[in-house]
């Protein structure tokens, strides 16, 4: 049985009252989810509570749940729309956030000792490419930021990012490409890439 069979079992659990049904699914997405967001909020506690009013409104809409898509597809949605509704009720805009990851920066940590290649020169210049990226994405238009954010980060494919933002797959990849090509521009400098050339 497949993820998304799984998912769908645990659904029509939950949709017949069985509570300990939808709790496994919190467990399976929670954090997944949580890392979604703190992309657009930076604040750990507000996203925790974003999460959970998410997960909240999955639960009351559950019965409507049809598996037209995946269920943690459907999830993501209510997440970003639910993350969306916090921010413009706190007066904010999505914020993309330019905090490493936990595991990575705990990856990074051990081997740093080892690479004699690491000059300050070249650290200064990963940190500075690091910024720039951050800062370009966190610039982006909103549907591009969100586009690029669950295709480079979450790792999802175009398909999936197509039924969770609601459009055609072209305009996916046309948003894809042109937040991957606003990114290689500002790199161009720090790179120093020829202009024909994305990176």
């Amino acid at each position: 049985m497949g993820e998304r069979e799984l998912d769908q079992e645990l659904v029509e659990r939950a949709q017949r009252g069985e509570k300990g049904a939808f709790d496994l699914l919190v467990q399976k997405y929670q954090r997944k989810l949580g890392r979604l967001l703190s992309r657009m909020i930076r604040d750990q506690a507000e996203v925790e509570d974003v999460v959970q009013e998410a997960f909240i409104k999955a639960y009351r809409a559950l019965p409507n749940f049809r598996g037209d898509s995946a269920f943690y597809t459907w999830l993501y949605r209510i997440g970003i729309n639910t993350a969306k509704n916090y921010l413009v009720a706190m007066g904010r805009r999505p914020q993309v956030s330019t905090e490493i990851e936990v595991e990575d920066a705990e990856n990074f940590e051990d081997g740093q000792d080892l690479r004699t290649i690491d000059t300050p020169e070249t650290e200064l210049m990963t940190k500075q490419i690091a910024q720039t990226v951050n800062d370009t994405v966190a610039a982006l238009p909103e549907e591009l930021r969100t586009a690029i954010t669950l295709r480079e980060i979450e790792g999802l494919s175009y398909e999936e990012i197509a039924t969770l933002m609601g459009c055609p797959i072209g305009t996916v990849r046309s948003r894809i490409f042109r937040a991957r090509e606003t990114i290689a521009e500002k790199l161009r400098p720090l790179l120093d890439t020829p202009e024909n050339r994305r990176w």
